[in-house]
């Protein structure tokens, strides 16, 4: 099993699609023992549905998701550099994360992922596109971090 982090942050353009979707499969996996949140460069969205539809069918629920931004975070006094890892979900959010730790040891990560909106015409395309993005990002996380653990919440 992969070491595990005390916190990570996932981050992505709106916070609303793909580090959603990455902050609730994590906490998923592995409960308690790591601290996740997600934030975006921009927040002037809400959670995508379609996110919260495909996160759903793995048994991530989504529903009371609220995209908030990095500068969100540090006006509620949120320490961006305090986090074990960052993994930047878009290329705009790894260059912000990079520029907010530019002064400390966090590990930023950069995950090439799929952002599917926009993609297809029809909602089952639609759904299609998250699915895979979905599946990316889940088996990235797995990759890192090990299999998930048996009683997360402990």
């Amino acid at each position: 099993m992969a070491d595990l982090p005390g916190s990570v942050l996932f981050c992505c353009n709106h916070n609303v699609i793909r580090s959603p979707m990455a902050e609730g499969m994590t906490k998923q996996f592995y409960g308690r023992q790591v601290f996740v949140q997600s934030c975006g460069v921009r927040h002037e969205m809400e959670t995508d549905p379609f996110t919260v539809e495909v996160a759903g069918e793995i048994g991530v629920d989504l529903s009371r998701h609220r995209p908030k931004s990095f500068a969100e975070m540090l006006e509620w006094g949120d320490d961006i550099a305090a986090f074990d890892v960052i993994i930047a979900l878009s290329p705009a959010a790894q260059r912000q994360a990079l520029e907010l730790t530019r002064h400390a040891s966090v590990e930023v990560l950069y995950w090439q992922t799929l952002d599917p909106s926009g993609m297809g015409e029809r909602r089952e395309q639609r759904l299609d596109a998250y699915r895979e993005t979905r599946d990316q990002i889940r088996a990235r996380i797995l990759q890192k971090f090990g299999p998930p653990i048996e009683d997360p919440e402990v």
